[in-house]
């Protein structure tokens, strides 16, 4: 090689900048991820979810509400949501993930297909949730139902005590931590009485219905069909007009969401005490 072409492939090498090599981005932080299962009343907009995972948590923890209205254990399966859970919880990328479960509303009531016998299918659904959390290196927490805002006399007419009861009794069996908001959201409507509880509802009763509240006993023109032996049918009054949020005694709103979103985490901190730290109740 002749002397000028060395010449030039030095002139270039010392042209050449040197590129600095990118720091590693450090390992992730320890964060939480808590994961909502159920139905409605957990659900967005319907239920208690989308309050706590907007006001009830620090920003140490990702919270993702899988919440469907409508499900039961058995169609929260079948239909495909659990397999997307399944992912969530397997994704990795957190210190510890809890899966936090609560049905009954429409194991209990309904169409036909999503119904479970309380005894038998019902426990058991329960039962292969906690033990698939588990098997995915997760943390079960079961939840019992959201009462609804029922009234008799003065006297809340809590329907889901039975399916309330069957969760705390695979809660004691598998050694799952539980939230037992079906108590304690009955509690919490029967110190306020069926007119302020109304409140908790996604929108204002009719004439028709506030009258019946304010006597103290609920009424309703149609009914969940078909009831399970052994527990009330559910009054529901007629829907509202287009556009105008709903009022019912099952679901909530802004108030109800807040007030049992609130409950959720007191009573999670207690039965979880790891996770105190990164809820704010």
């Amino acid at each position: 090689m002749t002397l000028k072409p060395l010449l030039l492939a030095a002139a270039l090498l010392i042209a050449t900048p040197v590129l600095a090599q990118a720091p590693a981005d450090p390992l992730p932080f320890k964060a939480t991820k808590i994961i909502l299962v159920g139905d409605s009343t957990t659900a967005v907009r319907s239920g208690w979810g989308g309050a706590f995972c907007g006001q009830r948590v620090t920003s140490a923890v990702a919270c993702v509400n899988l919440g469907r209205g409508g499900r039961s254990t058995k169609t929260y399966r079948s239909e495909g949501s659990w397999t997307l859970v399944l992912s969530e919880m397997k994704a990795g990328g957190f210190a510890d993930t809890y899966v936090l479960i609560q049905f009954g509303h429409n194991d209990a009531y309904g169409r036909a297909e999503r119904l479970t016998d309380l005894k038998t299918e019902f426990p058991t659904n329960l039962k292969r949730y906690v033990a698939d959390v588990r098997a995915a290196g997760a943390h079960p927490v079961l939840v019992t139902p959201l009462s609804r805002r029922q009234f008799s006399d003065g006297k809340l007419v809590d329907d889901l005590i039975p399916w309330a009861q069957a969760i705390r009794a695979v809660a004691a069996e598998t050694a799952t931590p539980l939230v037992d908001l079906n108590a304690r959201s009955a509690a919490a409507a029967q110190a306020l009485g069926p007119v302020k509880v109304a409140d908790w509802a996604e929108g204002p009763p009719s004439a028709e219905v506030a009258k019946a509240l304010a006597t103290g006993t609920t009424v309703g023109v149609k009914f969940y069909e078909p009831p399970i032996p052994g527990a009330v049918a559910v009054p529901m009054p007629a829907p509202g007009a287009p556009g105008e949020a709903p009022f019912d005694y099952t679901h909530l709103g802004p108030v109800g969401a807040e007030a049992c979103a609130t409950i959720v985490a007191e009573a999670l901190a207690k039965a979880v005490p790891e996770l105190a730290h990164v809820l704010a109740p």
